[in-house]
């Protein structure tokens, strides 16, 4: 009887697992804010995860409170950043980054610097430009809760 349940049962895609791995990381996020978490993966390997918290030896947003400039936390390193820094140049080169947030400006731009080639966020973010319309090499996907399975 598990066997053939087992066998019926429909897996979650690559896409849908690492999306689901970001909403975990998030959980770290050290802003109240706004909790983001990323993971860059390559080859269906999991090379680096962040969140958004403080620089290492900071005291985090949860200790003191946020650092705003125009409405926004100036005190932490944001999930793509912190992700992208666990990798080396090689992992980055044709990774994908999974976000649970549309990255901002400056996240923008280090994920097109990094030479990762896919992006997917679930949550869109007030963005006045979008840097990925000038770079078509990476491919962007606003991620929907769906899982085809594979």
């Amino acid at each position: 009887m598990v066997i053939k349940e087992m066998m019926e049962m429909k897996r979650k895609s690559w896409d849908a697992y690492f999306m689901e791995i970001a909403d975990r990381v998030k959980d770290r996020s050290t802003c109240p804010r706004r909790q983001v978490g990323a993971l860059v993966v390559k080859d269906k390997r999991i090379k680096g995860t962040g969140y958004n918290g403080s620089p290492p030896g900071l005291p985090h947003c949860t200790e003191v409170g946020c650092y705003e400039v125009n409405g926004r936390c100036k005190r932490t390193i944001h999930a793509e950043i912190n992700a992208i820094l666990e990798c080396t140049p090689d992992e980055r080169i044709g990774a994908t980054i999974y976000i649970t947030d549309q990255p901002c400006f400056e996240c923008t731009k280090v994920i097109i610097a990094s030479g990762i080639s896919r992006v997917l966020y679930r949550n869109p973010y007030d963005n006045d430009v979008d840097l990925f319309l000038e770079a078509p090499h990476i491919e962007v996907i606003k991620w929907e809760d769906k899982d085809e399975g594979n």
